[in-house]
């Protein structure tokens, strides 16, 4: 499936998905998630890994990022969660993927990172330039310089990186996505709905505790 179509097809099949997901055993492993392979690396073998994959740009993203924000928080100390910004095309998906690695690095995701989603998708701002950037940093009582300077940063870059590869590595066609730790992928298109993807999520949380 075409990934930039992804979301958009997704949400139109999850009607028709929820009946055949209820009527049998759940989850499938093939259909609710799938295996991931090889098995990618994660930050920390003591630690189960859950990454959600997303995009600024993307409208089930926004609807998603209560949901899934209040369910990481209550997640147990032996789990890392980490949100994963990718791009399947150049320009402002990379931009916005700098963006986020700069949020973070900066200790501003509680801040900022919900209200780049409200910026977008809401207010129907564009954040395509560093301009922007400074204007959205501004306009959020953030000082405009120093978040372009850590989206232009060598450090940013790397995590930019380091990010595509992970994607890549997890072989996802769509957003919001959750991996979990380096074996499994799932996403509101397997399991039926964003939400039902934590429930799968959790299950693979718990066979990854079973198996480290």
């Amino acid at each position: 499936m075409n990934r930039r179509s992804f979301s958009k097809i997704a949400s139109v099949s999850l009607a028709g998905a929820s009946v055949s997901v209820l009527a049998e055993p759940w989850p499938v492993e093939g259909k609710h998630y799938v295996a991931v392979s090889p098995r990618q690396p994660t930050l920390d073998p003591n630690q189960v890994e859950v990454l959600e994959f997303f995009a600024y740009g993307c409208e089930h993203c926004h609807a998603f990022e209560p949901t899934i924000d209040a369910w990481q928080k209550k997640l147990p100390s032996d789990v890392r969660f980490r949100r994963i910004p990718v791009a399947f095309r150049a320009g402002p998906m990379v931009l916005h993927q700098r963006l986020y690695f700069a949020i973070e690095s900066l200790g501003l995701v509680e801040q900022l990172h919900r209200k780049v989603f409200t910026t977008l998708h809401e207010e129907r701002r564009r954040i395509d330039t560093v301009e922007h950037v400074a204007d959205f940093a501004t306009r959020n009582d953030v000082d405009a310089g120093r978040l372009v300077s850590t989206v232009n940063s060598f450090s940013v870059a790397s995590k930019v990186t380091q990010a595509t590869t992970l994607a890549n590595g997890y072989r996802f066609q769509g957003t919001p996505s959750i991996g979990v730790d380096g074996r499994w992928l799932t996403s509101g298109s397997m399991a039926g709905s964003n939400p039902k993807s934590l429930e799968v999520a959790e299950h693979l949380m718990r066979l990854a505790k079973r198996r480290t």
